[in-house]
């Protein structure tokens, strides 16, 4: 997870640029990552992360600090994500990508073939609520506290997101544990 120190919010608010250039950079990686496991395809998450790094620069001066930088920056790039994908109309279909560029990826554990892509195949399908828990918790490796603030819900309902979502998960993905493939 993304640390950003409080002084360079604070120096960014008050016009430095620097300052500026290395919060946007830091949180970058974390709001891309966010967008594709959300949208599920590298084009609709580059421009759902541009549209959230311009919302952070233009908003930054209505951050209050209530919240950490990070968790805010998630906050504007659920959003991003969740407005391309409405006005996209999709249902969100996840393309056979085995990993989006400059990212991490999938955990270690699921790295190979067509798993991948059956994963990301599997998160798609999840509500959008659940889904934003479930990225947030075990792709970027947020705490509970911290998804409660991203999401802007009390942390019941987070863990209640992420107890569907993985129920739903554990459903379509248990045909792994025998060797078999999503039907």
């Amino acid at each position: 997870m993304v640390v950003v120190e409080a002084d360079w919010v604070e120096d960014a608010r008050q016009g430095d640029r620097e300052a500026l250039a290395r919060l946007l950079k830091e949180v970058e990686g974390p709001v891309y990552r966010t967008a594709y496991y959300m949208l599920g395809n590298e084009q609709d998450a580059l421009d759902a992360s541009q549209e959230a790094l311009l919302r952070i620069y233009r908003k930054l001066s209505s951050f209050r600090g209530e919240a950490r930088f990070e968790t805010w920056a998630q906050r504007i790039a659920i959003h991003a994500a969740i407005d391309i994908s409405r006005k996209r109309k999709q249902t969100l279909p996840y393309k056979d990508e085995i990993e989006p560029s400059g990212s991490e990826g999938i955990k270690n554990s699921v790295e190979s073939g067509g798993t991948v892509a059956d994963v990301h195949e599997a998160i798609g399908r999840l509500q959008e609520a659940e889904r934003t828990a479930v990225v947030l918790r075990y792709l970027q490796d947020y705490t509970y506290d911290q998804i409660a603030e991203a999401m802007d819900m009390p942390v019941g309902t987070v863990k209640s997101h992420l107890f569907r979502g993985r129920k739903k998960l554990k459903g379509w993905l248990a045909d792994y544990k025998e060797g078999g493939v999503l039907s």
